[in-house]
């Protein structure tokens, strides 16, 4: 569960630049020159934390740029902890300036990560008494993908495919262009990379029908009631993986997964997570 660094670096000086631009007015103004303090990242609700490390960086870059005293960043806890209100998530020692101005960055990105790993959690245990496992969608904020399908693992789940590159998916719109499920199937299966799994998007029984007779792999099976669950999940035991997607909650998650099915996509996990309620308090 590593982030790949230059790319989280890059997404952090994004960021900061557009929060602090030419300078931070405020801290300028009435920081002493020469200020140092200690700070504390608290939480204020239950949940699972996601994101410390991108915090940790925040603060970091701000520093290159403002001070020639690194900050010590220490984590309380670890990604894919369980907090409770009051427990410190990380402290922080740094010149006052850098604490100031790299909050809200930091906070932004671990209450978001954290609202995300908790969403994700919950729905997890959920399910955890079925074979069924919870994974995202594309379904993300534009430019920060790699973070939010990170902290969707922290918190249990699976990532789904990352981009249009590195999966086949015929959704019903290629279905529409290629003329059919069979030739989109087909069409396919004859230019694909070698390993790359062929999966299609079935909304009615007779699609699921038509997808394991072209060779389909895998089947998601598009918005469909629990007794339609049921039967697809038998009709394709032994010839392809399914995939339960829309209008999935955590008041029916649980009905879903018992239907047998292999895996549940979420895009609410990183399209509708609430961030996680945490706070930065100089001590």
């Amino acid at each position: 569960m590593r982030l790949n660094q230059i790319e989280v670096e890059e997404i952090v000086k994004r960021a900061l630049a557009e929060d602090i631009g030419s300078g931070d007015i405020t801290t300028s103004l009435t920081v002493p020159p020469g200020s140092v303090c200690r700070a504390q990242i608290i939480a204020k609700e239950e949940g699972v934390i996601a994101g410390l490390d991108v915090a940790a960086l925040v603060f970091a870059q701000v520093a290159e740029r403002y001070s020639d005293k690194e900050p010590v960043f220490r984590s309380g806890v670890a990604d894919g902890a369980s907090v409770r209100p009051g427990d410190i998530a990380a402290e922080i020692a740094s010149p006052t300036a850098v604490i100031l101005t790299g909050e809200r960055t930091a906070l932004n990105f671990l209450q978001r990560m954290s609202g995300i790993a908790t969403k994700t959690a919950r729905l997890v245990e959920l399910v955890k008494h079925t074979g069924a496992r919870v994974a995202d969608t594309r379904k993300t904020t534009p430019g920060l993908r790699i973070l939010e399908k990170y902290a969707v693992r922290v918190g249990g789940g699976r990532n789904h495919r990352f981009g249009l590159y590195d999966a086949v998916l015929i959704k019903d719109n290629h279905i529409r262009a290629a003329g059919g499920i069979r030739e989109a199937i087909q069409a396919a299966k004859s230019g694909a990379p070698h390993g790359i799994k062929i999966e299609v998007e079935a909304d009615t029984i007779e699609q699921v029908k038509l997808a394991l007779e072209a060779g389909a792999e895998m089947i998601l099976l598009d918005n469909m009631g629990l007794a339609a669950l049921k039967q697809a999940v038998a009709l394709c035991k032994g010839r392809a993986v399914t995939e339960a997607s829309g209008g999935v909650t955590e008041d029916n998650i649980a009905a879903i997964a018992e239907t047998g099915v292999d895996l549940i996509s979420v895009g609410a996990l990183t399209h509708s997570a609430d961030a996680l309620d945490l706070s930065l308090e100089i001590v």
